[in-house]
């Protein structure tokens, strides 16, 4: 039969043991989560273009990251291909995607489609954003710009307000 020495002991045990298993944080701060992303090959350097952004990139892929308000990281630019150190935004003409930078617009190859949908799996993964379903399928555009629809519609006016005067009185 146990005596009160031998419980308070085991008691003991457990207290030590929950003393001693401190917990990792599940929501790293950004500094955290910058290196989380160097250990797992990620070329990490600061972005000129953006007070605090962080120029992630691999594969060829790249997205400017800055310190969040609500979670710890935030996208400055979208995932998309780097080009001359800037992330060139997708866009989808409906025929093709291209990728457009400030100054550039060209069409976007197979490798470069996939290389960034790679790049986009491996960050969001790594910085815990939530993963959707139609992103994880492929490469989503950040732009739609059809060509049958560019144009088609007049842009719309605002109707006449009853205290604006028209036409002759």
């Amino acid at each position: 039969m146990p005596t009160a020495d031998s419980a308070d002991s085991s008691n003991n045990i457990l207290a030590d043991w929950k003393t001693m298993m401190a917990r990792k944080s599940r929501n790293p701060n950004f500094d955290q989560t910058l290196e989380n992303l160097r250990a797992h090959s990620f070329d990490v350097a600061p972005f000129a273009g953006v007070a605090g952004g962080v120029l992630v990139s691999k594969h060829g892929a790249g997205a400017v990251l800055v310190p969040g308000q609500i979670a710890p990281v935030a996208f400055q630019e979208r995932p998309g291909a780097v080009f001359g150190g800037e992330v060139a935004r997708l866009l989808d003409r409906g025929y093709q995607k291209f990728l457009k930078t400030a100054t550039y617009e060209f069409p976007a190859s197979a490798a470069q489609l996939e290389a960034i949908h790679l790049f986009s799996e491996e960050l969001s993964q790594l910085i815990g954003t939530i993963s959707l379903y139609n992103e994880s399928l492929g490469t989503t555009s950040d732009l739609y710009e059809y060509d049958r629809l560019k144009g088609r519609d007049p842009a719309e006016t605002a109707p006449a307000q009853p205290w604006e005067p028209v036409g002759g009185h």
